[in-house]
């Protein structure tokens, strides 16, 4: 792998994360914002790296005897993309000879973040899983997939439904990690489908000086189901979360506190206790893993 492609600084780390391999565990939490970063390790029994570079900031530590990395990406796929390939590069290539280990390492991935629901009966504060992932970002589309990682059909289904413009990227569709769905099953939640789009504004059809292009869609993306799972929430990492991780091997699951409803237009102004919430059962529940 040439210098160009598989950047490195003069201590061996990966170009926007800064770390070297010993500096992640197997297993991860991932959060956009970087300051959530210090507030999940403060929960930690021990931690033994602080490390940033960027918006990348990055505490590894102990919690109920497992090992656990927090970092933060930052907000889009585009930052997914970054980080994902760095994580992999760290667990599954060998930095000094830059050549792919024999027995490349497997990660397990749990993004934590807020969102906004896209169902009426969806009440701010709710917890949500994300069971598939849909990337409205295209970011999927410059990899070369050979094992097949989408939803069959879904893709489809969805662009008739919805009457997609062909001067977006199609839409792809991949599903969280069996696994780590068993995991955290007993967790109260609602699963569905989670639509990750590149952008706040326009993508998700919010309307300041500029107008969206699509602004009736929203309507027709609460009514649309498939396999009986319905469209239940807007982010902005999921996708590229998936969709990298399922090529590279690794396994990746999604929960979000719903923040907002996009259909009734609630908000939840205080909604720091529901997101502290999460994080201690999702710790708990990681704390449990085995594997």
């Amino acid at each position: 792998m040439s210098n160009t492609d598989l950047i490195l600084h003069p201590d061996g780390s990966v170009y926007h994360l800064n770390l070297l391999p010993d500096e992640i565990a197997d297993t991860v939490i991932l959060v956009g914002d970087p300051g959530r970063v210090r507030i999940i390790s403060a929960l930690f029994d021990t931690v033994e790296v602080r490390k940033e570079n960027r918006e990348f900031v990055t505490h590894t530590g102990g919690f109920g005897g497992k090992r656990i990395s927090v970092i933060s990406t930052g907000i889009g796929t585009d930052n997914i993309d970054i980080v994902l390939n760095e994580l992999d590069a760290l667990v599954s290539i060998d930095l000094k000879s830059r050549l792919p280990l024999t027995s490349p390492g497997k990660l397990t991935l749990v993004r934590i973040g807020t969102s906004g629901a896209l169902q009426a009966d969806i009440i701010p504060g709710t917890l949500l899983m994300t069971e598939v992932a849909g990337g409205l970002d295209g970011l999927y589309h410059f990899y070369a997939d050979r094992q097949g990682i989408t939803v069959p059909g879904l893709a489809r289904a969805f662009m008739e439904f919805t009457h997609w413009d062909r001067q977006l990227a199609d839409p792809y569709f991949v599903r969280a990690s069996d696994r780590l769905i068993r995991l955290f099953e007993g967790m109260e939640q609602q699963s569905g489908i989670t639509l990750s789009t590149p952008g706040f504004y326009g993508p998700q059809f919010r309307s300041l000086r500029l107008q969206p292009k699509e602004g009736h869609l929203i309507q027709k993306l609460s009514a649309f189901t498939f396999n009986q799972l319905r469209i239940q929430n807007f982010e902005m990492e999921s996708s590229a979360l998936y969709a990298l991780s399922a090529m590279l091997g690794h396994e990746a699951i999604t929960f979000c506190v719903a923040i907002a409803n996009r259909i009734t237009s609630r908000f939840l102004d205080d909604y720091q206790p529901a997101v502290q919430s999460l994080v201690r059962q999702v710790l708990h529940k990681l704390s449990t893993d085995e594997e």
